[in-house]
Protein backbone atom coordinates (compact mmCIF):
# COMPACT_ATOMS: atom_id res chain seq x y z
CA UNK A 1 0.00 0.00 0.00
CA UNK A 2 2.65 2.25 1.13
CA UNK A 3 4.27 2.31 -2.22
CA UNK A 4 1.15 2.89 -4.08
CA UNK A 5 0.83 5.97 -2.64
CA UNK A 6 4.25 6.92 -2.98
CA UNK A 7 3.90 6.34 -6.50
CA UNK A 8 0.75 8.14 -7.37
CA UNK A 9 2.40 11.17 -5.61
CA UNK A 10 5.13 11.07 -7.46
CA UNK A 11 3.30 10.85 -10.59
CA UNK A 12 1.35 14.07 -9.26
CA UNK A 13 4.50 15.59 -8.63
CA UNK A 14 3.01 16.52 -5.28
CA UNK A 15 5.32 16.60 -1.80
CA UNK A 16 4.44 14.98 1.23
CA UNK A 17 4.01 18.49 2.63
CA UNK A 18 1.19 19.22 -0.25
CA UNK A 19 -0.48 15.86 0.20
CA UNK A 20 -0.84 16.62 4.02
CA UNK A 21 -2.43 20.10 3.56
CA UNK A 22 -5.03 18.70 0.44
CA UNK A 23 -5.65 15.68 2.84
CA UNK A 24 -5.19 16.31 6.36
CA UNK A 25 -3.26 13.45 7.33
CA UNK A 26 0.07 14.32 8.86
CA UNK A 27 2.95 14.45 6.86
CA UNK A 28 4.37 12.18 9.93
CA UNK A 29 1.83 9.78 9.01
CA UNK A 30 1.81 9.91 5.47
CA UNK A 31 6.18 9.43 5.39
CA UNK A 32 5.32 6.31 7.92
CA UNK A 33 2.68 4.39 5.36
CA UNK A 34 5.02 5.20 2.49
CA UNK A 35 8.31 3.22 3.98
CA UNK A 36 5.84 0.57 5.53
CA UNK A 37 6.25 2.02 8.87
CA UNK A 38 3.01 2.15 10.06
CA UNK A 39 0.66 -0.88 11.83
CA UNK A 40 -3.04 -0.62 11.04
CA UNK A 41 -3.82 2.22 9.12
CA UNK A 42 -7.25 3.71 9.79
CA UNK A 43 -10.20 3.49 6.97
CA UNK A 44 -10.96 7.06 7.21
CA UNK A 45 -6.90 7.73 6.23
CA UNK A 46 -7.07 5.73 3.34
CA UNK A 47 -10.36 7.72 1.88
CA UNK A 48 -8.25 10.77 2.74
CA UNK A 49 -5.55 10.23 0.86
CA UNK A 50 -7.18 8.62 -1.74
CA UNK A 51 -9.24 11.82 -2.25
CA UNK A 52 -6.19 14.04 -2.68
CA UNK A 53 -4.60 11.94 -4.68
CA UNK A 54 -7.36 12.57 -7.35
CA UNK A 55 -7.46 8.14 -7.16
CA UNK A 56 -9.70 5.50 -5.56
CA UNK A 57 -8.57 3.49 -2.64
CA UNK A 58 -8.50 0.13 -4.91
CA UNK A 59 -5.40 1.77 -7.01
CA UNK A 60 -3.94 2.18 -3.34
CA UNK A 61 -4.18 -0.46 -2.51
CA UNK A 62 -3.55 -2.74 -6.07
CA UNK A 63 -0.38 -2.80 -8.09
CA UNK A 64 -1.50 -2.16 -11.79
CA UNK A 65 0.38 -3.93 -13.74
CA UNK A 66 2.86 -2.71 -16.40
Amino acid sequence: MGYCVKRIREEKHMTQEELEAKSGVSRQTISAIENNRCGDVKTGTIIALAKALGTTVDAIFFVEPV
